[in-house]
């Protein structure tokens, strides 16, 4: 793997973080409702909350990665603690898997969490993610059940919304 510099977005490219993370995940979730795959085309929806990076190819400057983190002082409704990083919406463009860019946005995560002074790094994933889980376990991520919970979906479905947690190296 080659290293993929990873930057924050820039305004510009929001449409495309959005067809890259719809790509992703409707890729790989064939079950996803209606509302969020339609949410997933707009990142820039989220800008109040969460700061947008992108890994990109080095010499073409093709997009092949994005992940969002909670800015600092939001707290997701009080879920997050000030001394936590919470990430969402890590996606990898189907054309760039298998180059380490799940690993290297998970990392960056990681790596910001230290730099901003915080203990833990929190993400929540949806019970058919298996390949996500798969990857988190391999970083040292663990389950968090007593901050999980039940989700009701605006169709009436619910499902269990999974917590993964991990301390950030001191």
């Amino acid at each position: 793997m080659t290293s993929i510099p990873i930057r924050p977005a820039r305004p510009d490219e929001y449409a495309a973080i959005g067809e890259l993370t719809h790509a992703a995940y409707t890729n790989d979730y064939t079950d996803l409702p209606a509302h969020y795959r339609d949410e997933l085309k707009h990142p820039e929806a989220l800008l109040d909350d969460f700061e947008f990076f992108v890994a990109a190819d080095p010499e073409t400057g093709q997009l092949l990665g994005t992940i969002a983190l909670l800015r600092p002082g939001h707290d997701q409704e009080g879920r997050i603690a000030p001394d936590e990083l919470y990430f969402r919406l890590l996606a990898t463009h189907p054309a760039a898997r298998g180059r380490g860019i799940g690993i290297a946005l998970t990392e960056f995560a990681l790596d910001q969490a230290a730099q901003r002074g915080q203990r833990v790094v929190v993400m929540n994933s949806g019970p058919d993610m298996v390949g996500a889980h798969a990857l988190y376990r391999k970083l040292g991520f663990r389950r968090e059940a007593e901050r999980e919970g039940i989700v009701e979906l605006p169709d009436g479905r619910t499902f269990q919304l999974l917590t993964f947690v991990r301390e950030v190296a001191a």
